[in-house]
């Protein structure tokens, strides 16, 4: 007799990995205020549902041994929520009857050391992008400064893919830049379809752009062969106008993963803008 996923369910288990895992982290550890009077020891169960973004009721009852099997999607979000590594978010697929994501995957989960440094950065945009120029996650900042990438499904999740179909993408670089950041942008998928190979994800963004794009296909052929990020930008807000910023990046040990943070000279006007993007937040800067 064959045992169906839900038989494989150990829901013991699940529900004392995550009470331990919720319990070891501390609000400042995931980028919340801990506040005044705080009793919980770690998160509360209603923290960890909200950044995994689902309901507190659903995440209780996982942790009661009450839940339905969790889906592979879930499993992930709560992979992120409790910053845990590769091995430990294996641990906690296989408790809930399900196969770990694959090694090669862009981004079934999010390296925990970025994602402890981009919790702690919420004074300047920040972002933690795929080996394809996907946005894994955003700072609040971040998605005031370039909108919510969430948005976007598909091959348009990739920003090399958008950066050659759709012409919005390139508005928020000045006109003059366009051509340095198509050969950085083609350049960045040769380094991901060198690694992945051609059955891929980046296989497929290939193949779909060249097909797409005479430019892309045209860069494609010079073979060139790179991870660029510009020490320097020039970005354009349809509100702010001009900024100016530095870029720093930070690798995971395989290179599979990067969390670009942008920043401004400190006495700067471009300082100035951010500041008073930070105060009003999303509100009235989410478009684009």
């Amino acid at each position: 007799m064959v045992r169906s996923d839900t038989d494989r369910v150990d829901r013991a288990a699940i529900a004392a990995f995550l009470r331990t895992h919720r319990e070891a982290l501390r609000p400042e550890d995931v980028g919340l205020n801990p506040g005044p009077r705080r009793r919980t020891v770690g998160l509360r169960r209603e923290e960890v549902a909200a950044l995994a973004v689902m309901s507190t009721d659903y995440y209780a009852r996982l942790e009661q041994q009450r839940a339905p099997q969790p889906s592979e999607q879930m499993l992930a979000a709560l992979a992120r929520a409790l910053r845990l590594t590769a091995s430990e978010r294996d641990y906690l697929f296989v408790a809930a009857g399900r196969n770990p994501p694959q090694a090669i995957s862009t981004e079934a989960h999010i390296a925990p050391a970025l994602l402890r440094v981009l919790d702690r950065l919420d004074d300047t945009p920040a972002l933690i992008l795929s080996g394809l120029g996907e946005t894994l996650v955003q700072n609040d900042l971040a998605r005031a400064l370039f909108g919510d990438h969430r948005r976007h499904t598909g091959l348009a999740r990739s920003e090399i893919y958008r950066w050659f179909t759709d012409p919005a993408e390139r508005r928020r670089y000045p006109e003059n830049d366009h051509d340095r950041q198509s050969r950085a942008q083609v350049a960045n998928l040769r380094v991901a379809y060198a690694s992945l190979g051609r059955r891929s994800r980046a296989g497929e963004l290939v193949r779909a752009l060249s097909e797409r794009s005479p430019e892309f296909a045209e860069l494609w052929e010079r073979h060139e062969v790179a991870k660029r990020f510009a020490d320097h930008k020039i970005l354009l807000h349809p509100e702010l106008g001009e900024l100016e910023v530095d870029c720093q990046v930070l690798f995971t040990e395989d290179q599979s993963q990067a969390l670009l943070v942008l920043t401004p000279d400190p006495r700067s006007d471009t300082a100035h803008k951010l500041e008073l993007l930070t105060v009003i937040g999303t509100q009235e800067f989410s478009r684009g």
